[in-house]
């Protein structure tokens, strides 16, 4: 037994002092091992919830959804890495700050969400109108150009900003329309055409004829509810004549 002498108990007079430091070291070496051994499976349970939490998020995701940020939080909880995580894997894209989307798959590759979504995810508001100055095209008064710039009316923001890769640009109103009627449409012609790359001087005379052929009831009330206020002196003016 004297060969493990540095087993005997702590108070046992033939321990020697040499045997009781071999004991510490070993109970110390124990210890670290232990807590070493904790440490590791602490970090590995922690990994693992948090990529419990990660795929949990992703079936959460729909493609073609905008997101703000507080939407994801709902489902996360670590919610600026898995978004760093889903941005890298290409499940999410970057809209604007705090706000995402999970792009639609298409046989030509992934695109956008729709221009509505990305727009009210933007504004957290749906009380929008969106209109084309293309559109104009479809009031039959000669205008003819394309443009790649929609305008938003709404309620809260003004200026031009850039959502998912598209500028929009984003102009407030007092009150928005719930839908884009063909008065509605004619009154923003009139309220918008000097920025309008058509000729002017061509485009109002015909604007004018096509609003003589609408409801007067009806194109009053846009113009009232919408239009500035020289839309409204020019729809006068088209009655008068």
């Amino acid at each position: 037994m004297g060969g493990f002498a540095f087993l005997r108990p702590a108070g046992d007079p033939k321990r020697s002092p040499k045997a009781a430091r071999i004991a510490q070291n070993i109970l110390h070496g124990i210890q670290i091992k232990y807590v070493a051994m904790a440490t590791k499976r602490s970090h590995t349970c922690a990994l693992e919830v948090v990529m419990s939490a990660l795929s949990e998020l992703k079936k959460r995701l729909r493609p073609g959804q905008v997101y703000r940020r507080q939407d994801l939080e709902k489902w996360s909880n670590a919610v600026d890495r898995h978004v760093r995580q889903l941005l890298d894997e290409g499940r999410l894209e970057k809209v604007s700050g705090g706000v995402y989307m999970a792009p639609r798959q298409t046989r030509f590759g992934k695109a956008p969400a729709k221009p509505e979504k990305l727009v009210e995810a933007f504004l957290k508001d749906d009380r929008f109108l969106m209109v084309s100055p293309s559109a104009f095209n479809g009031l039959g008064v000669g205008s003819t150009q394309l443009y790649n710039e929609p305008v938003v009316y709404n309620l809260k923001r003004h200026g031009r900003f850039k959502l998912g890769g598209r500028t929009y640009d984003f102009r407030k109103k007092s009150s928005v329309p719930a839908r884009l009627t063909q008065e509605v449409l004619l009154v923003d012609l009139l309220q918008t055409m000097d920025r309008l790359a058509e000729d002017k001087a061509e485009l109002l005379p015909r604007a004018l004829e096509r609003a003589r052929s609408m409801d007067p009831v009806r194109l009053a009330k846009a113009a009232r509810d919408f239009g500035s206020v020289r839309a409204g002196r020019l729809v006068a003016q088209a009655f008068e004549a």
